[in-house]
């Protein structure tokens, strides 16, 4: 019978087991490798905002609304003063619309939408009259609030605005 020699057959399976643990090695740097992120991106989808433009002479105020925001948007405007104001629109282009929820608050919205980067193309004109030449003050403001809110749309694609969700100077929208 054949002697076996034992030294051989040991160098050949420890030969074996250290080229096995080094590819062991690599597998295991591969699925215990991990890696973490951090920080955050303010994302800008643009905005909708408004600007009066106010001409004053010895007629009253000529307000127009220019749109300087991404997006197309509808307009109102209502003034608040110590005297009585009277509202026209001699071009036309201005309907008048009592607050639903006061009655005493009357505002004057822009017909058409107004695109982004324009200006609405008609005019209000807010007048006012004293009672008596007597009561007349010798300075006065008329306080003009302007407001808008995003075009919408309804299932025949016509435009129109939900007064419920104004923008504000800051550009959220609020919900009434």
């Amino acid at each position: 019978m054949r002697k076996l020699h034992k030294k051989p057959l040991i160098m050949a399976v420890a030969t074996l087991a250290l080229t096995g643990t080094l590819a062991v090695g690599s597998a295991m740097a591969y699925f215990t490798t991990y890696s973490t992120a951090g920080g955050g991106v303010k994302m800008n989808m643009g905005f909708t905002e408004t600007v009066p433009n106010e001409k004053v002479d010895e007629k009253g105020k000529h307000i127009t609304i220019k749109n300087t925001g991404n997006y197309d948007c509808f307009v109102r405007v209502t003034a608040f003063a110590p005297i009585k104001l009277t509202y026209n629109a001699p071009y036309g282009g201005w309907t008048e619309m009592v607050d639903e929820n006061d009655k005493n608050v009357s505002y004057w919205c822009y017909n058409d939408v107004l695109p982004a980067g324009k200006t609405t193309e008609q005019e209000l004109n807010i007048t006012y009259k004293f009672p008596e030449e007597n009561d007349k003050p010798e300075e006065f403001n008329i306080v003009v609030i302007q407001e808008c809110t995003p075009v919408l749309y309804d299932e025949d694609g016509n435009p129109y605005a939900d007064w419920n969700h104004v923008i504000k100077d800051d550009s959220t929208q609020t919900t009434e």
